[in-house]
């Protein structure tokens, strides 16, 4: 019999009914033999998190923050790590020995990890990224460029004055970054000596663009409902690679479950536990 103490983690965000988050990690505690601790989703924007996060007693050790609250979590902890300051904006925060709460935005692992394993990110293709949008995966997505050896980054939004916050992320990652207005850009001489394509936008905004975006190397689109996207075929057409949001879903869920639970994730069980809840749509490799 277990003599792990319960304990109780959750994700918050609004809405929050279709996260795959509980499944990534009640498996990961199964596995690891966590026999009492439980991961559940909660209803919670952006006004609600700091109450919701004073009621929590000393059985709870950690929260997935999603949209609208990421900024907010920020604001609540006692203490950040380096990477969250700079994308300003936290997806995690983890129990203090003190009772408070560090915030970390394993985001950032999502996107370097989805690009890794998705095998199409090779250093030597160059040291210039474009990303389409710029709301908060945009901004991890630009604070874990640095780790893959990319110096410029692009941003292509519709309004350059939204682009403010993500370019600020860019900066502070050292990164020397530039904002594109959309009706303006020619996005196939931008992307044609583009190691790197985030794509963080809807399907129908890219669609009349797929031929000339899917000529990067490395293309990582976070849209994955539907699926395929246009995008997508359009890469696997050509035969390269393509990530996708469920891979980066996946790789931010690892360092969540080691902040919470101090233990190595269980990485292939908690990839199997989302193809199958996802009815295997995607290989999601590991690195």
């Amino acid at each position: 019999m277990s003599t792990v103490a319960p304990r109780r983690a959750g994700v918050l965000g609004s809405p929050v009914r279709h996260s795959l988050s509980p499944v990534l990690h009640n498996a990961a505690y199964a596995a690891l033999g966590l026999d009492g601790w439980h991961y559940d989703a909660h209803e919670v924007d952006d006004k609600a998190l700091p109450g919701f996060v004073r009621t929590l007693g000393d059985e709870w050790v950690g929260l997935s923050v999603t949209m609208p609250g990421k900024r907010v979590a920020l604001e609540v902890a006692e203490e950040a790590t380096p990477r969250a300051v700079a994308v300003g904006a936290a997806n995690t925060l983890s129990r203090l020995p003190t009772g408070g709460w560090r915030a970390d935005c394993t985001d950032v692992d999502g996107v370097v990890g989805a690009l890794r394993a998705a095998g199409g990110f090779r250093p030597g293709d160059g040291r210039t990224a474009v990303v389409l949008g710029a709301g908060g995966t945009a901004a991890a997505a630009v604070a874990g460029f640095q780790e893959l050896g990319l110096v410029d980054v692009h941003l292509v939004v519709r309004e350059p004055a939204r682009a403010q916050a993500t370019a600020g992320a860019a900066r502070r990652a050292g990164l020397d970054v530039t904002v594109h207005r959309w009706a303006e850009t020619d996005l196939a001489a931008l992307t044609s000596t583009a190691a790197v394509l985030v794509n963080t936008v809807p399907p129908d905004a890219v669609a009349p663009h797929v031929d000339a975006l899917a000529a990067v190397p490395c293309v990582l689109d976070v849209i994955y409902h539907p699926w395929p996207t246009p995008l997508a075929e359009a890469v696997t057409a050509r035969r390269s690679r393509v990530a996708t949001g469920l891979d980066m879903l996946l790789h931010q869920a690892f360092g969540q479950v080691e902040q919470f639970t101090g233990l190595p994730a269980p990485r292939e069980v908690m990839r199997d536990a989302l193809r199958e809840a996802t009815g295997n749509i995607l290989p999601l490799p590991l690195e």
